[in-house]
């Protein structure tokens, strides 16, 4: 009886006293929290549009501390870390009493401590919370805050901490850095031997770093292996064999691609810890790779500038702003994307685009390549020389000058500049001038990503798209008018996509324009296919002259490796919309198969004071537009001399609108045989029989 209940006094005693250490616990837990806060500073990353990374930010003190979470790295690491650091880590409440007890008993025996007794959750209230020195109170300072981040967090969220924190020697911390440095990747599969080291070198990390100390780093790793534990979680065998495998005896530098993205982000958003951009990775580690060694061939103080564009989305996939960002003599710092530039005779496309769109010439007419002046302005070609009479085609794939000019004088600069517009680009004029003949030669100032942007429009039958800054920018669809209408744009993309590549590369199916600044200061080549655009710039950050610096010579084999180098397949150029063919000279209508101005430049009045002639369709043709379907696609309607304004009939029955512009739609019916008419302003008419299909 008395027996009985000196149990239950000393029961209650043991619950009085067990709830009143819970108490005192949780109230010395909520005075001294552990500093968990300090764990959230980690580097900042720049990321491609899969999240693989593209850079990190040191933190302050030059540390790489890259986030890592149970995610990011290979299971089997984590198995092989449990069984090595701390076999009860799932069961324990951050202190392992049995290792304790273990240690005591060897340091008693042996005189000297044989083995550790830190839990990983030990070793992560260290990591957050140093302290200098080995003490008593230190380890009873970690016991205590391991039992406090044990209530706090889950067993995953404390792995995440210390494959976060854990040091590897220098200024690297935690797993993905390790990885990155020793291994030259992401710790997401990793190899036993590899695993093994990534284990082994946290407990001492300036002694054991490969790096430094391999022999020393070799025999840490074989410990490991060793381990009973360990060669259990990996299965038999693979410890002998992992034993083998020589460790790295060099560290590696951390990606550091695309860095004037990165630096663009971080000036944006200097706080955010994660900057998930447009890029691709596989597409700007190619670039970059041909940037740096073109630069190399090409001789000092050059740089090279480089954006790839999605025509169809806007999305930036791969930007380049310098040869090498580090490289000082190149000014490797100045991002070349951005810098306003004389695009040379990259813009001609566009020139012709506006005459074909305004039924002026089509790609077989005569045009001729004699000197010409202009009210005092003669422009030359590039060798000096002429070609005399040739066709439309021909003048903008040999990217003849004169011809150019006569076409721009024809549409007036202005138009071009408005028409840019509508692709949200505005390039910079000289101080206190109008839009002059000069623009369509490279007389005024545009950067590549707007170059990129205008040419968008040629790869997306017209319709130009807004593209972004690889970070922050919203691309998408540019909405109102298109730039150019899609049969002008298939025009220039059957043109340019029969210049000859560079001497050494192949044919890859697209279309593409160079071009060279006054002085030999810039060259460029901008080219494209179904889907991509790829601008090039070469030259000096400083405006120098550069000898020798062409388009064609230096730009455009550029163009051509990167394409090959980026790793994207190439998309087959639009099919030619409705309306879109190639015709004979021969079968041009008269007005068309010589495109003629007088003496003072301006297009000769024969040629716009003559009868209304339609030039699109031609007579007799048959035009599939999908009217037995129901798809009620429009019929473009072009037409040449004349005078303004002009009346169309179908059928007899006249359009809604008469207008001054020499092109128009119309949406037939039905199929079937249909007549087509103009009427210009003093009552000449031309009229054309077609069958619609």
């Amino acid at each position: 009886m008395r027996s009985g209940r000196k149990l239950a006094i000393g029961t209650a005693a043991g619950i009085l006293l067990a709830g009143a250490g819970m108490v005192v616990l949780d109230v010395a837990d909520g005075a001294y929290p552990p500093p968990l806060a300090m764990a959230d500073i980690v580097s900042a990353e720049v990321l491609d549009k899969d999240g693989q990374l593209l850079r990190a930010f040191a933190i302050p003190g030059g540390l790489w501390r890259l986030k890592t979470t149970v995610a990011d790295v290979d299971p089997q690491f984590l198995k092989m870390l449990v069984a090595y650091e701390d076999r009860r880590f799932y069961t324990h409440a951050g202190v392992d009493l049995q290792a304790i007890g273990r240690a005591v008993l060897q340091l008693v025996i042996h005189g000297r401590i044989v083995s550790g007794a830190s839990t990983l959750s030990m070793q992560v209230a260290r990591l957050i919370e140093p302290r200098q020195g080995r003490s008593l109170s230190a380890k009873l300072l970690q016991m205590a805050r391991a039992i406090q981040i044990e209530r706090r967090l889950s067993k995953e969220q404390i792995l995440d901490l210390y494959l976060t924190h854990a040091p590897y020697g220098g200024n690297l911390e935690g797993v993905r850095a390790a990885s990155l440095a020793y291994f030259g990747k992401e710790p997401r599969r990793l190899t036993v031997a590899e695993a093994a080291l990534l284990v082994a070198l946290p407990q001492l990390p300036e002694r054991r770093r490969p790096d430094r100390n391999l022999a020393t780093a070799e025999a840490a790793r074989k410990r490991v292996l060793e381990r009973v534990a360990v060669a259990e979680a990996v299965g038999e065998g693979e410890a002998a064999r992992a034993e083998v495998v020589p460790v790295p005896s060099r560290r590696m530098q951390l990606p550091a691609i695309a860095a004037h993205v990165g630096e663009t982000a971080r000036r944006t958003d200097p706080k955010a810890l994660r900057y998930q951009t447009t890029l691709k990775k596989q597409v700007q580690t190619g670039l970059e790779a041909v940037a740096r060694a073109s630069a190399l061939r090409l001789g000092p103080k050059l740089s090279i500038a480089m954006v790839m564009a999605d025509a169809q989305t806007g999305d930036i996939i791969g930007e380049v702003g310098s040869a090498d960002y580090f490289d000082a003599s190149r000014s490797g710092w100045v991002d070349m994307t951005r810098a306003s530039r004389s695009p040379g005779s990259t813009l001609k496309p566009f020139i012709y685009g506006l005459a074909f769109e305004e039924g002026l010439v089509s790609q077989e007419t005569i045009i001729e390549d004699r000197p010409a002046d202009f009210f005092g302005y003669r422009p030359r070609n590039f060798d000096m020389s002429y070609q005399g009479d040739v066709t439309v085609r021909e003048a903008l794939q040999l990217s003849l000058n004169v011809p150019a000019v006569k076409l721009l004088d024809a549409v007036n600069p202005a138009k071009l500049l408005i028409r840019f517009r509508r692709a949200e680009v505005r390039p910079l004029l000289p101080p206190n001038e109008t839009p002059g003949l000069a623009i369509g030669l490279g007389g005024l100032g545009i950067t590549l990503k707007d170059l990129v942007q205008l040419y968008t429009a040629l790869a997306n039958r017209g319709q130009p798209v807004r593209i972004g800054d690889g970070v922050n920018d919203r691309p998408g669809k540019i909405d109102g008018e298109g730039m150019l209408d899609p049969v002008a744009s298939w025009n220039v993309a059957d043109i340019l996509s029969g210049v000859i590549p560079p001497a050494g590369a192949p044919r890859r199916g697209i279309a593409y324009k160079t071009g060279t600044s006054y002085g030999y200061r810039d060259a460029w080549s901008v080219g494209y296919d179904g889907r991509y655009v790829l601008g090039v710039w070469v030259g000096r950050p400083d405006n120098g002259s550069v000898p020798g610096l062409t388009g064609y010579g230096t730009a455009a084999p550029i163009l051509f490796e990167g394409f090959a180098k980026s790793g994207i397949a190439t998309t087959p150029l639009p099919r030619p919309p409705s309306g879109a063919a190639r015709i004979a000279q021969a079968d041009l209508p008269i007005s068309q198969r010589r495109f003629a101005i007088n003496a003072g430049g301006l297009l000769a009045m024969s040629s716009r004071e003559q009868a209304p002639q339609i030039v699109y369709p031609p007579e007799g043709a048959h035009v599939d537009l999908g009217a037995r379907t129901g798809d009620g696609l429009p019929l473009m309607l072009k037409l040449q001399g004349g005078r303004g304004p002009f009346r169309w009939l179908a059928n007899g029955k006249p359009l809604p609108d008469m207008s001054r512009r020499r092109t128009n739609q119309w949406i037939p019916d039905g199929a079937g045989y249909s007549k087509l008419t103009v009427i210009d302003a003093i009552g000449r008419a031309a009229s054309v029989g077609v069958y619609i299909e």
